[in-house]
């Protein structure tokens, strides 16, 4: 049963490599089970209904994936989509998480419906290519920042605004996890240079085992005037209940407090990131695995998109922010996963983690910081693609801005509406013009009237 559905012999692969793919993937993702929450919670979400939500949508995503597109990619919650949501959206923003939630969806259904046309292909086209990449690193260096400050390595100063923690100051609380989260860190660091499957959730679960230690010891004491807590899980039972908190809670949003303009660009914000970090993600994977055909193109990349966009309607109804393919799906591949099989695994391993919540919503910031560093890394390499020469300076430029505006503007869509925007500008004014897309013009001048109209 599994060869005909999975055409095993034809992938030339086994049910034994298939498993052995998917756990290794499960294994490389996991630590978005502790992250997510962590980050989600910044948003007045319960970090248990974000847990359940985030082993649902993923569990659902995957196997859309497995089935619908044979493939052995998974899904889950994604990285700068979910600080986007909390951080900028709900923080900066100052929406509901209801609302987040309802852009999400939204999103999702217009994935879609751009999935049954050529519609993502094209937009995909539209943005040039130093561009894409700068979106990619722009996020890595936002999502840093933020692991940076969960470790409270960066605090406010009133003169720099921002400055190093102070290491000695609450030392037995807020020094102490600093100091943890940098050792966690390296630990990270050097299980991904040895090429340990699993490193970032390794680094995850070390650096909080080292801060039980810790307090059993007495350097780390729990302050709950500072906010820091035990540092050891209970036990207890998964309350499933909890899921009632966040689910279908997207459709519970008061309009009178939207501004609709404000929505769009939201939508469309979630919109863009999503589809960029889907595409790469499916293309780079997929030349790894030796999947593209001579064109350059992934067969089945209608189905994954699909997939894709299901899961993440679905990710919004159930409580969490944009499901995405994973680009962690490529240790699976380089463990022998080609088939949808590998996915099937991987996406029951999510469910089965529902069983677990009270031990992965236990785990301190400071120990997922670590992680958030490490992802922003990964994401900054694609600035190597980047072509930063005299004869490129109207792409290379709108890159630089995209890149910097994220972090320092604390926002994901600030970001990629100043790329756009100098891009369109910059080609324009040097003579270029024509090598600009029209649809370039139009995403220029509805980021302009944001500005205009906000």
């Amino acid at each position: 049963m599994l060869e005909k559905k999975f055409k095993l012999k034809e992938h030339n692969t086994t049910v034994k490599t298939e498993v052995i793919a998917g756990i290794t993937t499960f294994m490389t993702m996991a630590y978005i089970l502790a992250v997510n929450p962590s980050v989600l919670s910044a948003a007045g979400m319960d970090a248990t209904a974000v847990l359940l939500a985030t082993c649902l949508a993923s569990f659902i995503g995957t196997i859309c994936m497995a089935l619908y597109a044979n493939l052995p990619f998974a899904l889950s919650a994604g990285m700068g989509l979910n600080a986007y949501m909390a951080y900028t959206v709900v923080g900066v923003m100052g929406y509901e998480w209801q609302v987040a939630l309802l852009a999400v969806f939204v999103e999702g259904l217009i994935f879609i419906v751009l999935s049954l046309t050529n519609v993502r292909e094209a937009i995909f086209d539209a943005i040039p290519l130093n561009l894409k990449k700068g979106v990619s690193v722009g996020i890595g260096i936002f999502i840093a920042f933020i692991g940076l400050q969960n470790a409270k390595l960066v605090v406010l100063n009133q003169s720099t605004l921002v400055t190093i923690t102070n290491f000695k100051e609450n030392f037995h609380s807020a020094g102490i996890c600093s100091i943890l989260a940098v050792v966690g860190l390296f630990i990270t660091v050097v299980l991904y240079i040895k090429n340990v499957k699993g490193a970032i959730l390794v680094g995850i679960l070390s650096t909080w085992i080292l801060g039980m230690i810790c307090q059993v010891v007495g350097i780390y004491v729990p302050n709950a005037e500072l906010r820091y807590y035990t540092l050891f899980p209970s036990f207890a039972m998964t309350d499933f209940s909890k899921l009632g908190e966040t689910f279908g809670q997207c459709f519970n949003v008061n309009f009178d407090k939207v501004g609709i303009v404000n929505f769009i660009i939201v939508i469309f914000s979630f919109l863009f990131v999503d589809l960029f970090d889907t595409l790469g993600t499916l293309i780079g994977v997929s030349t790894k695995a030796g999947m593209l055909d001579k064109n350059g193109k992934l067969p089945g990349i209608k189905p994954a998109l699909m997939s894709d966009a299901i899961a993440t309607a679905a990710g919004a109804v159930l409580g969490t922010s944009t499901t995405t393919t994973f680009v962690e799906s490529s240790a699976g591949v380089a463990a022998g996963g080609r088939t949808g099989l590998t996915a099937v695994v991987t996406g029951f391993l999510f469910l089965i983690s529902m069983l677990f919540a009270p031990i992965f919503t236990a785990i301190p910031s400071f120990a997922t910081a670590p992680a958030l560093i490490m992802v922003g890394f990964l994401m900054f390499g694609a600035i190597t693609d980047i072509k930063f020469t005299d004869d490129n300076m109207t792409e290379a430029v709108p890159a630089y801005l995209c890149i910097i505006a994220m972090p320092l503007f604390y926002s994901i869509s600030e970001g990629i509406s100043i790329g756009i925007i100098s891009y369109v500008v910059l080609n324009a004014v040097c003579g270029k013009a024509k090598k600009v897309k029209p649809l370039m013009y139009v995403l220029a001048v509805l980021f302009v009237l944001k500005y205009v109209l906000l």
